[in-house]
């Protein structure tokens, strides 16, 4: 089983950025079911460890991070932009969640994330050819001011991600509710 722990926008936010989507050429555009915030990649795992890796996640306790739509960027590799995502921000109460799912999977058996965290939702994935594509700058300077009022995500998720010629396919295997944020005072 490949797995990873997401938490999932609300539907106002991923249709405002389904509408932010199009103009580069042969992006991979992520559809309204693969829209997530990942905390943790996990990769492969046998069915006793992904058992292991749920019991685990289900005793994290954590308030639902209370964040908003900040803004575009893009991840490259070799040169090339392969992936186009919109920010989220702030980012401590999503990396503090980050950190808490991380150190249930250590406690699960898996290696811990040696990664650096940044929150984020992927829009779009560009093959080698497109990564390349001149409209990518143009996309990113017409979306640099993508905003949102701020919206919990109230749920933490595990996800089996599916592998196939057209991308990947995101079932959802279990979900932990969070504990309600706490409204800022003032807002």
């Amino acid at each position: 089983m490949r797995l990873f722990v997401a938490l999932r926008p609300p539907p106002s936010i991923r249709q405002q950025l389904i509408a932010a989507m199009g103009g580069v050429p042969a992006a991979r555009w992520q559809d309204d079911a693969q829209l997530h915030c990942t905390l943790r990649f996990i990769g492969e795992v046998d069915r006793p460890q992904a058992e292991d890796v749920a019991a685990a996640l289900a005793a994290v306790h954590a308030e639902a991070p209370m964040v908003c739509i900040a803004g575009v960027g893009r991840f490259e590799h070799k040169g090339r932009t392969d992936t186009l995502w919109a920010g989220l921000a702030p980012h401590d109460a999503l990396r503090h969640l980050a950190r808490k799912v991380d150190q249930a999977c250590i406690r699960a058996g898996l290696p811990p994330e040696r990664r650096a965290y940044l929150p984020h939702v992927t829009l779009a994935r560009l093959s080698r050819s497109a990564g390349m594509a001149p409209e990518i700058e143009g996309w990113l300077a017409v979306h640099a001011g993508l905003a949102s009022a701020a919206f919990p995500m109230p749920h933490l998720m595990l996800y089996h991600s599916h592998l196939g010629r057209s991308g990947a396919a995101y079932e959802p295997v279990a979900r932990w509710p969070l504990e309600p944020a706490v409204p800022v005072p003032g807002s």
